[in-house]
């Protein structure tokens, strides 16, 4: 199979790209940059196939895909900073990559009769409760602009294509590019309290992990929506904070220890700074992924290990 993949200067498209290598996939990344822009590790996606497209251009689309002819297009480009996309200069600019963006890409699956798989998020639901989300449930309610664009953007999938995956994700970390785990490590260094919140509950996605699982999809005819992040039990961003310290001490960065920085809880509302409205249930329900025989990602404990081990 051949594959393009959009926004391989981020996470996870970086790791997709790296992912087809080791299986020996063909594959051409894209992002907006000249040429590939992202974390300079000598890993295959930097030596792979880049084009420069500007997904919400669709003539430019349409010709790097077809160009390209792939069999499969993983849509890993989005906006997504989330507070910035409250801001009303932003939100045309959010509206042509999340939305526009993705439709161009579905219909130019369309044309080619390929599959697509569409990265989305626990964004598009209302946040509440403590139920986990199940992947078909349809009671769509997004909090912010990020999550009605990319709502938006699924609705484009479904409606344009039939061989699609929708994969919806939550709490993301990896190599390329900021997460949460580095900005606590760079804050843990430099501050002797820190304030986390203990209200908003979910699960890490390690992008190396997820990578692997979107490309055992795109193996098969299993289309639909589908939730994937690490399995390990549901947490807070409090929870994951003790974690990260905790392991980074395991591994003799005593700098993180109780005695150097000690990590507090605090609710939303006690937190404060953000333009956007959060999900306080960011749970998703992944056991539709065993049901449709995929193997569901490991626990989020051993994947922020084998994760810290790549950057400390």
């Amino acid at each position: 199979m051949k594959f393009f993949v959009t926004g391989v200067n981020g996470q996870l498209g970086h790791d997709v790209m790296n992912e087809l290598a080791s299986r020996g996939y063909e594959g051409t990344g894209s992002d907006l940059s000249p040429q590939y822009a992202g974390i300079a590790d000598d890993s295959p996606v930097t030596k792979m196939p880049y084009l420069s497209v500007d997904i919400t251009k669709k003539e430019a689309v349409d010709t790097a895909i077809r160009q390209t002819a792939p069999d499969v297009v993983i849509h890993c480009a989005a906006w997504t900073a989330v507070d910035a996309a409250e801001e009303e200069d932003n939100q045309d600019t959010v509206f042509q990559i999340n939305v526009e963006g993705t439709r161009h890409i579905a219909k130019i699956c369309r044309e080619l009769d390929c599959k697509m798989i569409y990265l989305s998020t626990d964004y598009v639901f209302d946040g509440q409760g403590t139920t986990p989300w199940e992947p078909d449930c349809k009671d769509y309610a997004p909090l912010n602009v990020y999550g009605k664009t990319k709502l938006l953007g699924e609705e484009a999938v479904s409606g344009i294509l039939s061989r699609y995956f929708i994969v919806r994700i939550a709490w993301v970390f990896g190599r390329n590019g900021k997460n949460f785990i580095k900005t606590m490590l760079n804050v843990g260094k430099n501050h002797d309290r820190i304030t986390v919140v203990n209200d908003q509950i979910g699960t890490p996605t390690y992008t190396w992990d997820l990578a692997r699982l979107l490309i055992d999809m795109a193996e098969t005819e299993k289309y639909g929506y589908y939730h994937a992040t690490n399995e390990g039990g549901y947490i807070s961003w409090y929870d994951f904070t003790k974690e990260i310290f905790r392991q980074a001490v395991l591994m003799g960065h005593t700098e993180y220890d109780e005695s150097h920085v000690r990590v507090l809880p605090v609710t939303t509302e006690e937190y404060g700074a953000s333009k956007a409205a959060r999900p306080f249930n960011s749970r998703l329900d992944k056991s539709k992924l065993s049901r449709q025989g995929f193997t569901p990602l490991p626990s989020w404990q051993d994947a922020l290990s084998r994760y810290l081990k790549e950057i400390l």
